[in-house]
């Protein structure tokens, strides 16, 4: 690398870390001024609420890295821009491609920063900033999918519930089937209820209704409570959701399979999680075209115009992102083209800036 390539770039990775050293303890001091009283009220241990703002620490930050990466890129280049030192450098024969190469080079080290956090260490710090979050903050009120749960164990077994209560682990018109290898019923097991009873580690089901058939014949025993075991666990028939969040790559890799076995109807959830962890590096590159394009020419207002139209840009891509997400997992919208498009819009956005700062 040139002098120019490490001067630039120097300025890149310094500008980022400084804005996250900026606005991370920012971010702290509101949350904790927001949530210091439920933190008492619950008795929430020092060190437990130490580990839980370590961990709010990495999963803010990297959840934001995008718009601090932005606005970074928008704040130095603007400076350099207003010092004349962009002119300077195209003055001195230098093309405006290879003025972007230690744009570049910056990107992808952020980029790859990104994915190695995204896929092995942010997961462990949502798990903990989640779980103090619905022990101390919410009191067990963990989001889930509660209303009709639908579950395939197996090849050849499906439960179903009508409804779930988490804080009781009890599950209402509980079905379970297990058809043979050609897909014939055998038996069938109803209950009005089903709940796990820890003390005897077994399944209590209450009004309980099994019907085996052989052939045209059909056997009955009702009961009017019955304890037995199933092979799964009471809280798998809904999994709280945030659960794809706190398991690294492979792991979410494995869960999605099963879940998708299982027949699971909030399967696009997961989905979403994972690929929004192979697109987040994704936007390194595209908030760099579009920040470079607005930012490394002289305009009338100066770095403030040019901070406000980042801030305007970040806040319309993170609607976007929420719009996708939303259709995605709740109607049905392929996760895939949900992650994609925003990434494609913005992409092209920049690329069109980009045509536009060289002339």
């Amino acid at each position: 690398m040139g002098i120019i390539d490490r001067y630039i770039l120097k300025k890149y990775l310094l500008t980022f870390g400084l804005m996250l050293l900026l606005f991370v303890p920012i971010g702290i001091m509101l949350n904790l001024a927001e949530q210091i009283g439920k933190m008492i009220d619950n008795e929430a241990p020092l060190m437990e609420i130490i580990l839980y703002y370590l961990n709010f620490t990495i999963y803010i930050g990297h959840l934001l890295f995008p718009i601090f990466l932005f606005l970074a890129i928008i704040f130095f280049t603007s400076k350099m821009a207003n010092n004349t030192e962009i002119v300077a450098i195209l003055s001195s024969g230098v093309s405006y491609r290879r003025f972007l190469r230690p744009y570049w080079i910056g990107a992808s080290i952020i980029a790859f920063v990104m994915f190695i956090m995204g896929m092995f260490i942010v997961p462990a710090a949502s798990k903990g900033y989640n779980e103090f979050k619905f022990k101390y903050l919410k009191k067990q009120n963990q989001d889930r999918v509660t209303n009709n749960i639908f579950n395939q164990l197996g090849e050849s077994d499906y439960i179903y519930v009508s409804s779930f209560d988490p804080e009781r682990q009890i599950g209402y018109n509980f079905t379970y089937e297990h058809f043979s290898d050609d897909g014939t019923l055998q038996y069938k097991i109803s209950s009005a209820n089903i709940r796990w009873v820890p003390a005897d580690s077994v399944y209590r089901m209450t009004s309980y209704t099994r019907r085996d058939l052989r052939g045209d014949v059909e056997q009955v025993v009702t009961k009017r409570r019955l304890d037995t075991l199933f092979a799964f666990q009471i809280d798998d028939l809904t999994p709280v959701s945030y659960i794809g969040e706190t398991k690294n790559l492979f792991e979410l890799n494995e869960f999605i399979r099963v879940q998708r076995r299982k027949g699971a109807s909030n399967v696009n959830s997961y989905v979403m999680v994972l690929y929004k962890r192979w697109a987040l590096p994704i936007t390194a590159f595209v908030l760099t075209i579009i920040g470079v394009a607005v930012s490394s020419g002289k305009r009338r207002g100066g770095m403030g115009a040019n901070l406000a139209f980042g801030i305007g840009v970040a806040f319309i891509y993170i609607f976007m992102d929420k719009v996708f997400s939303t259709l995605a997992e709740q109607s049905g919208f392929p996760p895939l083209l949900a992650v994609l498009l925003p990434n494609v819009f913005f992409g092209i956005l920049g690329i069109y800036l980009l045509q536009k700062a060289k002339r």
